[in-house]
């Protein structure tokens, strides 16, 4: 009989239906088995569960049944399970008698004290305000929030804020955690939101992705479609429209060397003309933080671009 990691192993093996080649394979739970989610074959009928062995009907019970503690919160500036200390009430929700409420105040001073003892922590702490309010002026989710923070403790570690202004390198890392988790915001966005000039974000982002060695991927005009169309309040059409523009214009190299942001810009104005949604290009231009004439340049490079609608851009 196979066990348990042999099991697990096996499981991670099959990518792909034997029969349909398809790759949608899901886990049927109750069945102990996988199935091709696309004709229906049952690719394994035995492999472990690895859920829990108990069952819950709703969060209350989740929360009661559940045997482990909150997922590690680099925002807190630790590594291990972060323990807050908090209320006048024990585990099962009685109130802790007034003799024993002196002992507990003592308790969570200690641990305050002994949560911000570390050095790394404690720098970490004085950024972790400054990463926040960044993040919520650009509406980053809690996921892009705990990458900034990764990084931003990196960066202490490395030694590398020695000498570095803490706002020029929390915005850094917020812009970095931005590209690494593949949301699109542009620099200036982040310049905006933050109290930093543009020259020393980018410098400071620049050599933090070098001295960090962080794995960043390049820009592509299509991850910052459905944002800029979102503040355009352009319609999904425009969007898918802009979409199939850029794809056309990658598969004949055209976007190769060109600023993502700009070539998106020029897709999307296109995309608003030809689905009756039109926008100007100063409302583009100032949603892609970028120049219009920077516009103008990218779209004539745009292929299949009707003549009467070149004859318009003109």
């Amino acid at each position: 009989m196979l066990g348990e990691s042999d099991t697990s192993k096996k499981i991670e093996e099959i990518t792909e239906c034997p029969e349909c080649e398809s790759k949608r394979i899901v886990q049927d739970y109750h069945r102990g088995e996988l199935v091709c989610q696309n004709c229906g074959l049952v690719v394994d009928e035995s492999f472990i569960d690895q859920g829990p062995e108990w069952r819950a009907f709703n969060a209350e019970e989740r929360d009661a049944k559940a045997r482990t503690g909150p997922p590690t919160d680099y925002r807190g500036g630790k590594d291990t399970i972060s323990t807050t200390i908090r209320g006048t009430r024990d585990s099962f929700g009685r109130s802790i008698p007034t003799k024993n409420r002196s002992q507990l105040y003592r308790l969570k001073k200690w641990h305050r004290r002994i949560g911000g003892k570390s050095t790394v922590q404690s720098k970490l702490a004085s950024a972790l305000k400054r990463m926040d309010q960044l993040s919520s002026g650009l509406g980053l989710p809690r996921s892009a929030r705990e990458t900034a923070a990764l990084i931003y403790k990196k960066a202490i570690e490395e030694d590398f804020i020695k000498g570095r202004k803490i706002d020029a390198v929390a915005a850094a890392a917020v812009y970095a955690a931005c590209r690494q988790s593949g949301i699109p915001r542009t620099l200036d966005d982040v310049v905006e939101a933050s109290t930093v000039d543009r020259k020393e974000i980018g410098r400071t982002y620049r050599l933090l992705a070098r001295e960090l060695s962080l794995n960043l991927m390049p820009a592509s005009p299509q991850d910052y479609v459905d944002y800029f169309g979102s503040q355009l309040d352009l319609s999904q059409a425009a969007k898918t429209k802009a979409l199939d523009i850029l794809q056309q214009a990658e598969e004949k190299g055209l976007t190769s060397g060109r600023g993502p942001t700009g070539v998106a810009a020029a897709a999307i104005y296109i995309a608003s003309i030809l689905c009756g949604e039109h926008r100007t290009q100063q409302q583009v231009a100032d949603v892609a933080g970028v120049t219009e004439v920077t516009i103008r340049n990218r779209y004539k490079e745009l292929p299949e671009t009707p003549d009467d609608l070149k004859a318009l851009l003109q």
